[in-house]
């Protein structure tokens, strides 16, 4: 099984972060610059929460609040979830079903290094699939002999 390191060599490592003090019209607009849809919330080199595309659904226009006064501390999520370079991709599925997220930080060290989407999951998880049944294949039709 795949870990979230092996992940990060493929991707990159770039994360896009915002600070708690920034507008959320900000996020937002950094969110469809980069085409991502969430940002780590840091703060002195300290992750301190996540803001997402859901966030601002959830707790601003369904508020009615407005997202160019409003600072990404009030809406970000604080209780960050977030995995280490050598969970296992098991390990993030089983943590993103459970916890309902799409992005988890990876942390090394206490320090961001990565960050690591449903998306990115579940194309592991179809890539080590593909191999196995290139394998089970192989090994059926008598490659291996």
């Amino acid at each position: 099984m795949k870990t979230v390191e092996e992940i990060l060599r493929i991707k990159g490592h770039a994360t896009f972060v915002i600070s708690p003090q920034a507008q959320v019209f900000e996020a937002l607009q950094v969110m469809a610059d980069k085409d991502i849809g969430a940002l780590i919330v840091v703060e002195n080199d300290r992750v301190v929460g996540i803001i997402s595309e859901r966030d601002y659904a959830r707790k601003v226009i369904l508020e009615g609040k407005a997202s160019k006064t409003l600072p990404v501390s009030e809406i970000m999520t604080q209780e960050v979830r977030y995995v280490s370079p050598e969970a296992t991709i098991e390990e993030c599925s089983v943590l993103m079903t459970r916890e309902r997220i799409r992005h988890l930080p990876v942390l090394k060290d206490g320090k961001l290094a990565g960050v690591i989407s449903i998306g990115d999951v579940v194309n592991a998880i179809i890539s080590d699939q593909a191999a196995t049944i290139d394998n089970l294949h192989d090994y059926i039709t008598g490659k291996y002999v």
